[in-house]
């Protein structure tokens, strides 16, 4: 059975850290028939879709602040998702800090390791991964999804996708962990976490969904009754009002679109090489040298980038560029980079 709730947009590391932030949804939820669950209901064809949503299996989680994590996920339809002192969590090899922060917070094992066949022979409690990719921009397809999931419910390990970029694919088709031919129609053991930080540059708001393991959410749930923080009304009105809009998603692609092709080829003019970067809001850029000297030959120029081992050891000689500033700086930067 599927369910979702809305959370604080920092709960990348969903079932195991101190999250900051209010919820975005109303917690009574639109009324049946409201045009609210437009966004989320989407049709069944589209890569991204999460489907079979009604307002019934709508509920909402506001703030939390678990001290040792939550329950203790073991296996599918499992009522409990403790994450705590001695478990592996594992993560991308290239990723935001967040994941490993909020591993080592309760105590667990932070683990780098892109694939199944990478996490050695120890049984994680919990996997993230993260496509469209914040830093690299890579986008996991269908079948490399679909062998994660199934290994995943094979080990009763829970899997968290962070798909906050899933509305921003410039190569290739992204896909939810909850699309039909990834979960096999079967949301056991998944959870997917979106945010409105990137799809509505709502990232002031904290306003975040995560939707999939029935137990799961309502484990979820009973942290944030108990806790018993409570929910700015305007944050839950903007939330609804963004999901139920898809024009100015469109529009700010069309935006990050021409900033990412202006970059992209001054950049390469520049000597650049371009890597992944598929989708998100990044280009994952490197020159063939360790990544602080590639930071500071753009700094002389005034260009501002974040140097790739920051992600993790696998991006010691990457930077990442992204596109997400003004029109005007941007185009500064590529006058910059032709000069």
């Amino acid at each position: 059975m599927y369910q979702s709730i809305s959370i604080p947009a920092s709960i990348l590391f969903v079932c195991s850290l101190v999250v900051s932030g209010c919820t975005a949804l109303p917690s009574a939820g639109p009324e049946v028939g409201s045009s609210s669950y437009a966004a989320v209901n989407k049709p069944s064809s589209a890569p991204h879709a999460v489907v079979n949503v009604t307002p019934e299996t709508i509920r909402v989680v506001e703030k939390w602040e678990p001290s040792s994590g939550l329950g203790g996920f073991r296996g599918p339809g499992a009522s409990s998702i403790r994450i705590g002192v001695g478990d592996v969590v594992v993560f991308p090899e290239l990723a935001y800090p967040t994941y490993e922060v909020g591993a080592r917070y309760v105590g667990a094992v932070p683990v780098a390791a892109d694939r199944p066949g990478d996490y050695g022979d120890t049984v994680p409690a919990l996997v993230y991964i993260n496509s469209p990719a914040n830093p690299n921009g890579r986008i996991l397809d269908r079948d490399e999804l679909r062998e994660i999931v199934r290994w995943t419910r094979a080990h009763d390990v829970l899997l968290v996708s962070d798909e906050c970029y899933l509305d921003f694919a410039w190569e290739g088709t992204p896909y939810s962990v909850l699309h039909p031919d990834v979960c096999e129609g079967s949301f056991e053991g998944l959870l997917a976490v979106h945010s409105t930080s990137k799809r509505s540059n709502l990232a002031g708001y904290r306003g975040s969904f995560v939707a999939g393991d029935r137990a799961v959410v309502a484990e979820l749930l009973a942290v944030r009754k108990h806790l018993g923080f409570m929910m700015p009304a305007p944050v839950a009105a903007a939330m609804t009002a963004v999901l139920d809009d898809d024009l100015h998603v469109r529009t700010q692609r069309s935006l990050y679109a021409a900033r990412r092709q202006a970059l992209r080829g001054a950049l390469e003019g520049a000597g650049f090489t371009i890597d992944d970067s598929e989708g998100a809001l990044y280009l994952w850029a490197t020159r063939g040298e360790a990544c602080r000297e590639t930071v500071a030959w753009l700094a002389e120029r005034g260009i501002l980038v974040a140097p790739g081992e920051f992600y993790g050891r696998a991006g010691s000689q990457h930077v990442r560029v992204a596109f997400t500033a003004t029109d005007e700086r941007i185009a500064a930067a590529v006058a910059r980079l032709r000069t």
